[in-house]
């Protein structure tokens, strides 16, 4: 084979493969768009390619041809066109004559446009006589016939079934010029009615509802204003008010208004001219604050139709999204984290070819790449910012359509930074419902401690980080116990999968106003989809969640009492859901439809909400809690609620006991209630060697210790295990020891008085042991001394140095498997941990407690009347 016949034959092969009809041997002329400016090739660079100028080797054997600086790459996918000069009309046109020039910048494939200030032009189509025509399937012809396309910024588009057929003949393209027309540079920049969906390349006059099924106006907005009727939900859907065009604002949009940085209204969006010398290589820097967790922040591409190329960048459901076309399949990259409301957050974008990035706030590169084999991006259509512009067909290749609410203050393009000032002084070509953005209000609010100034109406406030508190975040705080004042909340990392089938919470609440969200965790950031919610409305507690065919609600029979410390329960077992608050009743409610998983991505959110956006319109409370959260457990598991936060703001102490510290520095307060336990931390269990050291502590039957350390928990679950202590009680029942599970399993270990006696009970996994001591009643109010010994499935028990009891358990089972560490006179939630096994813990003293000889576990004196443990 020829190299002359090895270039026609790769070019015909692929393009047919990728069903792209060619002149090489198919004489229909409707001819792909695209080969315009791309055709790949099986094979490798080399001298055996068919490129006149650049090879650039693809992926999976392919290459594509390019051309130099000043060229054009022909049709062919292979030759190169000059582009140094004005086009001189092809053989056969002698009486076209082109009005446009091509730029010839740096990496200029002639799509950069020159347009003629002071009037606009579009291309007519029509068909020439037979003594005219010329061969469809002629290259030359098609060259030119792009050249005309590229000019006037419109394709010419060959016939369809049922046109004339005259239409099928090559057409001449006549230029007409709307005299008056504005300055622009390329197409109309009309404001569409919101909520409108005009069909591809449709387009209204500027500032006029044409569509005939639009709502009636009745205000008077001026000339140059547009009276519209809100259709976003967010914004008071029906009311009537006045769409001001960029720079104006007022009752009639007559106020002319300066703006440095824009602030979008979500309905509104600014058009910049379109992009230059950008179809290879984009590079962009946006600063911006969002106000919601969706909305479009930048879209262009090749039609306004978005049916051809495009890049957009947006918000949905709180993250960032890049998505981009190169003509063959879209390609998305998407945040891993979301974005910071009412807060400044930084995006830079890259983009070359196939492949793009992007860094949100500095963190990591997150890489994609778009589909198919095209790697250029044609740009006709303006650059909009804000929102979608005059551009239609968005659903079909985005998630959303909803504008951006929030403010811009940085738009940087290939080097180019935007000024946001109307044209000529600035590059804004015109804009709607766009104001000035006031947060620079914050610039005078000095937030100490990493606190974030938010707006809020006409003055600034700071929104205080975990730990800190004051109107400048300047005061320090050991927090105990959350208090949550309506502006509050905590974050935390979502259930996610954890809560598909079943789901059981346990919150103690001390409320101080009737409504608030307590506790809220969803599927996505516009609240739309799954979500659970706690929350009190007019006294009452509820809870809602969707499993995606509709919400169910269970609610309290009662009202509670404010200002009173509250336990609310909650199960939800696939459709059905139980709520019982404090002893009262139980109520029940099952979920519609056939779903019964529920599944939650996003962040938990504890006292309260940042933004309601995120909130699901089927919860009732549209404000956050007011008042102290002071315990919360999912699935049996404790959250540690300042330990596991991801994030607070403005959290605040709650008045409690805890607060005086009564368990010293080095034990931590743990709140029950109006009361509290004493944790051990792990520095002082560290330092619990035995060192002859006595130490003791009371009990009242509701505190208790809590030991975790891993030194502890060993000993514990070994196959040998040996306690020494000394206690005296009047009580004739009570725990003085517990060992068990947090998933409620079947292994425990547990020292306690029942009837006066002492006992010794555990279980291995087979079968449950009770070894009680018979010869000493031990509620007298004495000291007493007992040891305790478990080898393997043999446990001893013995009582002031008399004779040894002893019991086995059953089955082949040696080991204890428990994992929730030791509990000292009592353990939480009693009953239900023990199995209503203990009631109430002890009621006296502890101490001169030691595990295997060698661990001597120190407790702390927690009463006033600690003397009578001594």
């Amino acid at each position: 084979m020829s190299y002359k016949q090895g270039k026609v034959f790769f070019a015909c092969a692929f393009l047919l493969m990728v069903n792209v009809l060619v002149f090489c041997t198919n004489p229909n002329p409707t001819v792909a768009e695209k080969t315009q400016f791309e055709a790949a090739f099986q094979g490798r660079c080399g001298h055996e390619s068919p490129c006149e100028q650049l090879c650039y080797e693809l992926h999976d054997g392919m290459f594509e041809c390019d051309c130099r600086d000043g060229f054009l790459l022909h049709r062919n996918g292979y030759s190169c066109l000059q582009l140094n000069s004005t086009l001189e009309p092809l053989p056969g046109h002698d009486d076209l004559q082109l009005g446009a020039t091509f730029n010839s910048r740096e990496d200029s494939l002639g799509e950069d446009i020159l347009y003629e200030r002071g009037a606009m032009f579009s291309a007519v189509l029509e068909p020439s006589g037979p003594h005219t025509s010329t061969s469809p399937s002629s290259p030359h012809s098609r060259d030119w016939a792009h050249a005309h396309s590229l000019a006037t910024n419109q394709i010419s588009r060959p016939a369809g079934p049922g046109n004339d057929s005259r239409a099928a003949e090559t057409p001449k393209i006549k230029f007409k010029s709307r005299a008056g027309g504005p300055t622009t540079p390329g197409p109309n920049l009309e404001q569409k009615v919101p909520g409108e969906e005009p069909s591809a390349g449709a387009t209204e006059a500027v500032g006029v509802a044409t569509s005939t099924s639009a709502p009636e106006c009745s205000l008077d907005c001026g000339p140059k204003g547009t009276c519209i009727v809100n259709s976003d939900a967010s914004s008071y859907p029906g009311l009537e008010r006045c769409q001001c065009p960029y720079t104006k604002s007022g009752a009639q949009c007559k106020t002319e208004t300066e703006v440095r940085w824009p602030r979008f209204s979500g309905q509104g969006w600014l058009a910049l001219p379109p992009l230059q010398a950008a179809y290879k290589h984009v590079q962009m820097l946006i600063e911006f604050r969002p106000e919601s967790w969706h909305g479009i922040l930048f879209l262009t591409g090749e039609r306004d139709d978005l049916a051809g190329d495009f890049i957009a960048i947006l918000l949905n459901q709180g993250f960032i999204e890049l998505r981009f076309d190169c003509g063959s399949g879209v390609g998305v990259v998407r945040s891993d984290e979301t974005v910071k409301l009412n807060q400044w957050n930084k995006l830079t974008v890259y983009r070359h070819r196939w492949n793009a990035w992007i860094q949100f706030n500095n963190g990591k590169h997150i890489q994609g790449r778009s589909k198919g084999l095209f790697s250029r991006i044609t740009f006709r259509e303006p650059v909009f910012i804000g929102g979608r512009g005059n551009t239609t067909g968005l659903l079909d290749k985005l998630p959303t359509d909803y504008g951006f609410r929030g403010c811009i203050r940085h738009f940087e393009v290939n080097d180019h930074v935007y000024n946001f000032a109307p044209q000529p002084q600035g590059d804004v070509v015109k804009g709607f419902d766009v104001e000035e953005c006031k947060a620079d209000r914050c610039s005078r609010m000095p937030c100490q401690h990493g606190g974030k100034c938010m707006v809020s109406g006409q003055s600034a406030v700071c929104l205080c980080p975990l730990g800190f508190i004051g109107d400048l975040c300047e005061t320090r705080l050991d927090l105990q116990v959350p208090s949550f004042n309506g502006s509050s909340y905590l974050r935390y990392p979502g259930m996610k999968g954890r809560a598909l089938s079943w789901l059981d919470m346990k919150l103690v609440i001390k409320p101080t106003a009737e409504d608030g969200v307590i506790l809220y965790n969803g599927r996505r950031g516009d609240g739309v989809g799954d979500f659970m919610a706690v929350y009190i409305s007019e006294g009452r507690i509820y809870f809602t969640f969707d499993l995606g065919t509709g919400a169910a609600t269970v609610r309290s029979e009662e009202r509670v009492s404010l200002g009173e410390w509250h336990e609310v329960v909650v199960s939800r077992t696939g459709r059905l859901a139980v709520l019982a608050v404090d002893q009262g009743p139980a109520s029940h409610e099952l979920s519609p439809g056939a779903f019964t998983q529920l599944s939650l991505p996003l962040n938990l959110y504890l006292g309260g909400v940042p933004n309601f956006d995120m909130v699901s319109p089927k919860v009732k409370a549209r404000t956050s809690f007011q008042g102290c959260i002071q315990k919360v457990v999912i699935n049996d598991r404790p959250l540690q609620i300042f330990a596991e936060a991801l994030a607070g703001v403005n959290v605040d102490n709650c008045q409690h006991p805890c607060l005086a510290k009564p368990c010293g520095d080095s034990a931590r307060c743990v709140p029950i209630k109006e009361s509290y336990k004493c944790e051990c931390s792990y520095q002082c269990e560290d330092s619990n060697k035995l060192t002859g050291e006595i130490s003791g502590a009371s009990f009242a039957g509701t505190n208790y210790f809590h030991y975790s350390d891993s030194n502890i928990i060993h000993r514990i679950v070994n196959d040998k295990l040996s306690i020494n202590m000394r206690f005296k009680t009047y009580s004739s029942s009570g725990l003085l020891l517990w060992s068990g599970r947090s998933d409620r399993g079947n292994d425990f270990f547990a020292v306690g008085i029942s009837g006066g006696l002492l006992h010794l009970r555990y279980n291995l996994g087979s079968g449950e042991v009770f070894i009680q001591y018979n010869h000493t009643h031990v509620n007298d109010g004495h000291w007493h001394r007992v040891k305790i010994y478990r080898d393997g499935q043999v446990g001893m028990i013995s009582l002031d140095n008399d004779e040894m009891v002893s019991g086995s358990s059953i089955g082949k089972l040696r080991q204890l498997n428990t994992n929730t560490g030791l509990f000292v006179g009592g353990v939480d939630d009693i009953e239900m941990t023990t199995h209503k096994k203990y009631h109430r813990g002890i009621t006296g003293c502890i101490s001169d407690l030691t595990l295997n000889n060698d661990y001597h576990v120190r407790l702390s004196f927690v009463e006033d009347s600690s003397d009578q443990c001594i």
